[in-house]
């Protein structure tokens, strides 16, 4: 599908680091979204950032507007800070709405956001309450100063909001979260901390991996300062590719030549999975288990990395 261009009409700060922004489409409305769903906003270094579409109460067949709201990082590389440069009437380029973290209909559900990631819960938490589904968001912050729409989250989700704030005695306790689950399915977007915590308490707890639902809200593939370069072996051709320190596998094949299937480019789903046959990866999604993690034999190459000189993988 192609590219919409779009017009900002509208712009609101929610805290000191958070702002909010309404697009409409330069011309035709706004087309319909899943809850969940998010579009990607292109920066003017031709790369882009995946922002999630905002809504509260059900989503409607015609949208009036798109509606995100994004996170000055201090240490940006140009998305949060493109973004809060724009001002109201200034034109963006973004991608159709795609949605890669939907909730399941009719199934009860917890909902686990950390910090920003509370924006693809609004809409999600708003879809199975508009449907008489059991919800509770669990929304969880430094301190309360830092919360996006506390108040209006409040007021459409009322006694299904429970707010953790490090700072005081409401605090998120895993454990009680976690134990406290029963047959719900369990929805987590945040920072990579919170959602490897939370992951490998409920697979400690025995919770099927089909009712675990992630999405990262970190930018994974950005490279570390102790990442080195290393190999991949395509070991259908033989050919060896050289992976820079500063480039991620998916980046390093393609610029080689080769034709590869991914999505989320953030480890979080799962399509870039490729099998490894020697070589041991270093892990950076947040997809796999850790018993497949330590079984060295898949990864998701649009972020991890390797611990040998060498991969070979099944490509």
């Amino acid at each position: 599908m192609s590219d919409m261009r779009l017009k900002l009409v509208g712009k609101r700060r929610l805290t000191d680091r958070i702002a909010e922004f309404r697009f409409v489409p330069v011309e035709g409305d706004p087309c319909a979204w899943q809850p969940g769903a998010h579009m990607r906003v292109t920066l003017p270094d031709g790369g882009d950032r995946a922002y999630s579409l905002i809504h509260f109460g059900a989503v409607p067949e015609v949208p009036e507007e798109y509606r995100i709201a994004v996170q000055l990082e201090e240490e940006s590389t140009g998305g949060s800070r493109f973004m809060h440069g724009l001002e109201e009437g200034d034109e963006v380029t973004a991608g159709q709405p795609k949605c890669d973290f939907p909730v399941t209909p009719g199934s009860a559900a917890v909902l686990l956001a950390g910090g920003i990631g509370i924006t693809p819960m609004i809409s999600m938490a708003a879809a199975l309450k508009a449907t008489g589904t059991q919800v509770d968001l669990h929304y969880a912050v430094r301190s309360r100063p830092l919360m996006a729409y506390g108040e209006e989250l409040a007021e459409h989700l009322g006694e299904a909001l429970q707010v953790h704030c490090d700072d005081d005695e409401t605090a998120l306790d895993l454990d009680a979260l976690i134990g406290d689950l029963g047959e719900r399915h369990l929805y987590i977007c945040g920072p990579r901390g919170l959602i490897d915590a939370a992951r490998a308490k409920a697979e400690a707890a025995g919770v099927p991996s089909d009712r675990v639902h992630v999405e990262l809200f970190d930018n994974a593939s950005a490279g570390g300062a102790g990442d080195e370069a290393f190999e991949v072996e395509i070991a259908s051709t033989g050919e060896i590719v050289q992976i820079p320190a500063d480039k991620t596998i998916i980046e390093a094949l393609e610029a080689a030549g080769h034709d590869l299937i991914y999505d989320c480019q953030r480890g979080d789903c799962g399509i870039c999975q490729t099998d490894v046959l020697e070589g041991v990866p270093d892990h950076r999604d947040v997809v796999l288990s850790e018993e497949e993690r330590a079984s060295g034999k898949i990864m998701q190459i649009c972020v991890s990395r390797a611990k040998t000189p060498r991969l070979k993988l099944d490509l």
